[in-house]
């Protein structure tokens, strides 16, 4: 009878080291911080602005500028950008995503003013040229660190398609001549005797 004591006893214990302990209580939801640009919020708020940046800007230089290469490369940044703009949107949709609507940031705002606020002729050209260089060394940074390492998948390869686009941009926009043209002097008068009618 205590050999059986000791079995049932033995049993029990067993028993009560192979219940499951609790489970660890859950963790709360990652908190997604909106203007943080690996996530899919805060990317898609910094590529929109940058992106309508370049559209709007380069409006602006169809207007103001008489430079034919500035021009040139304005309608180049317009059709570019429009299309850039469609593809991140599109990849947003697929994985779910409703992309904010279009505007600027405060920062690109700013730089869209003080591009205003040139008059036109060569300043405007010199602006438009450095706003163009800073706007698309931040584009491409921002899409060279989204997709290594953005959130979502469609918006990475969107990312990753945008690359080579807004690097060739950087060597047009590096390449422009904004160099006022300089009218040649006007012709000197010819030499004659003082006093001469002629």
């Amino acid at each position: 009878m205590r050999k059986l004591a000791i079995l049932f006893g033995g049993a029990a214990l067993l028993a009560a080291c192979q219940t499951n302990p609790p489970p660890p209580p859950a963790l709360p939801p990652v908190a997604v911080d909106p203007n943080n640009p690996l996530f899919a919020p805060g990317f898609l708020a910094q590529a929109g602005s940058a992106g309508q940046f370049e559209i709007q800007s380069s409006q602006m230089a169809q207007q103001m500028s008489q430079n034919v290469g500035v021009r040139n490369f304005a309608n180049m940044m317009i059709a570019d950008h429009t299309r850039l703009a469609q593809a991140v949107g599109a990849a947003a949709a697929s994985a779910g995503i409703t992309p904010p609507p279009p505007g600027l940031l405060p920062a690109d705002q700013a730089t869209l003013s003080q591009l205003g606020a040139t008059g036109g002729g060569p300043n405007f050209d010199i602006a438009y040229k450095n706003a163009q260089i800073a706007g698309h060394q931040s584009a491409l940074v921002l899409m060279q660190n989204y997709a290594a390492s953005g959130d979502v998948p469609a918006l990475r390869a969107a990312a990753s398609q945008a690359i080579p686009v807004i690097q060739m941009h950087l060597q047009q926009a590096q390449m422009l001549n904004v160099t006022p043209v300089i009218p040649p002097p006007p012709p000197a008068p010819l030499p004659g005797r003082s006093g001469e009618r002629g």
